[in-house]
């Protein structure tokens, strides 16, 4: 008589799940910034002091890829925010922004789009398609994280550039500003601003600090966040016109202490951000998990990088856009400089001090 096999569960034991896990795919790399995905299944990384590379995982990264702009990898700047184009198999496009330098010792951030070689060697018919207005000398707040949004349109975060903190609420400049261009740098005839006298017509929304942050989620909605000052990190679900209120209103304070403006957190006409840290967690790279590979748990959660604390923060909203799940994942592990979904479904992150990309194992 054969017997019936009964659930470990019903005899009193517990089964464990193998949680989840981190696993280096590239190292070797130099203050890495941001990783992309090429469908030969390399990684296309940039590094701040103004090199690009392609890596496979497990193997040693290439030598530097040939035609990229020469970059002011002073401060926080050089280059930054790489992107592949939707139709990158047909086009070898790329998208990339970085702080450009000049002569007479300014800089700015500028987004410019390039081809990559088949060999993935070489850059060509590399050109500027945006650049922030106006220049400034300043080794802070180059912002510069870059998304094509479902309609072909491009969105980039730039950061007020500190000196330019004021300027974040006015129109007539490019500081604290998302834009939205077309992949030729030209203004899209629907922005918000476009017939807003004195307004630059690339804005499409106001009152940011530093934003290194940005993604849509899966109702094509953007999303981005921003350093505070010391406390009032932010993430915010953005819309076209919206004012989000950098420096008027913050949930934190002056380096070393120290109210900033009127030291008020709420104004009318401007936006309460969806979550905010204090302390500051100085989150860098997001990325809205799509995937299903991690379980009902994870997808559709944000995962934040933590620069200060170098954990990964998951942050869960409900229908409201509040939220009903946050933890820190992997505590300890890096300076994390971006996040990502790779094609595979996993999560992938950009250690910057240790010049290693990891990838988050189910």
């Amino acid at each position: 008589m054969s017997k019936r096999l009964l659930p470990l569960a019903l005899l009193g034991f517990s089964i464990a799940h193998a949680a989840p896990s981190l696993e280096t795919v590239v190292e070797g790399l130099k203050t890495p910034w941001a990783v992309a995905f090429l469908p030969d299944g390399q990684l296309l990384v940039t590094e701040r002091d103004g090199t690009m590379r392609t890596a496979k995982p497990g193997a040693k990264p290439s030598a530097p890829i040939q035609g990229v702009p020469a970059v002011d990898a002073v401060g926080q700047g050089g280059l930054l925010d790489v992107i592949t184009d939707s139709d990158f198999a047909r086009n070898r496009t790329i998208y990339f922004c970085y702080a450009e330098p000049a002569a007479d010792k300014t800089n700015t951030t500028v987004l410019a789009s390039a081809k990559l070689s088949a060999d993935n060697r070489r850059l060509t018919d590399a050109k500027v398609i945006f650049s922030q207005k106006p220049r400034m000398e300043s080794k802070l707040h180059f912002g510069c994280r870059i998304v094509e949004a479902p309609d072909g349109k491009l969105f980039l975060s730039l950061g007020e550039r500190y000196k330019g903190m004021a300027q974040a609420q006015t129109l007539d400049n490019h500081f604290g500003k998302i834009v939205r261009v077309g992949k030729d740098g030209s203004v899209p005839a629907d922005n918000p601003f476009v017939a807003t006298a004195g307004a630059l017509p690339e804005i499409w929304s106001l009152g940011h600090r530093n934003s290194q942050g940005l993604t849509l989620d899966a109702k094509g909605q953007l999303w981005e966040h921003e350093h505070g000052p010391q406390g009032g990190d932010e993430l915010n679900l953005i819309r076209p016109k919206l004012n989000y209120g950098w420096p008027v209103i913050t949930y934190g304070e002056n380096y070393g202490g120290g109210k900033i403006g009127d030291g008020i957190a709420a104004k009318a006409g401007m936006e309460q951000p969806n979550v905010k840290w204090v302390p500051s967690i100085a989150p860098a790279g997001l990325v809205n998990l799509k995937s299903a590979k991690y379980g009902a748990a994870w997808q559709g959660s944000f995962f934040i990088g933590s620069l200060k604390f170098g954990h990964l923060e998951r942050v869960k909203l409900g229908a409201d856009n509040r939220v009903v799940e946050q933890e820190k994942l992997f505590p300890d592990t890096g300076r994390m400089r971006d996040v990502r979904e790779g094609p595979d479904g996993l999560l992938y992150l950009v250690l910057e001090g240790d010049g290693k990309i990891l990838r988050v194992k189910p």
